[in-house]
């Protein structure tokens, strides 16, 4: 008899294995189910970014386009006006109304016009263009400005094109 029970001990112990071999099975397929839905889960959250950010700055300028939409409207008037009228003094006013529109837009906007005349000459912000002889500035110094030069915050967009002072002229 005693070998009867070792039988049916071991057969116990082998279900037993088998269950606990069963268990960890369905363990694992969860584990691993749960990991490919987490990586999928990443991998969709990781696109949804992805696309965010691209329409974040696909779209970055729309409010500086509606601001800018009123000075494209004023133009217009403007035009429509020097059409009908023969006096031209209007269409200044208007056009310089106009200018000074846009500027004040596009300082709400951060982006300013970069300080030239009577200013040192800094590399990083302007363009020489030529040197000049003059009186009134000292060497180094912009005398006067070929093209406006702007910022945006801190960076430059668009360096301002000088004329930079050599000092006086020399006396003969």
């Amino acid at each position: 008899m005693p070998d009867n029970l070792t039988a049916a001990d071991a057969a116990l112990e082998s279900v037993a294995a088998d269950q606990k071999i069963a268990e960890l099975e369905a363990q694992l397929r969860e584990t691993s189910e749960r990991a490919l839905r987490t990586q999928a889960e990443l991998e969709n959250y990781r696109k949804r970014t992805q696309r965010e950010l691209a329409d974040e700055r696909r779209y970055a300028v729309v409010p500086l386009v509606r601001d800018l939409l009123s000075v494209v409207d004023n133009l217009e008037r403007a035009i429509e006006a020097a059409q009908q009228s023969s006096d031209g003094s209007g269409l200044l006013a208007g056009v310089k109304m106009v200018a000074s529109q846009l500027e004040n837009i596009l300082k709400q906007h951060q982006c300013v016009r970069i300080e030239t005349v009577g200013a040192a000459f800094d590399p990083n912000q302007h363009q020489a263009i030529a040197q000049e002889p003059s009186d009134q500035y000292p060497a180094g110094t912009v005398t006067r400005a070929a093209q406006a030069g702007f910022k945006l915050h801190d960076r430059v967009v668009r360096p301002a094109q000088v004329f930079v002072s050599t000092g006086p002229a020399a006396q003969s």
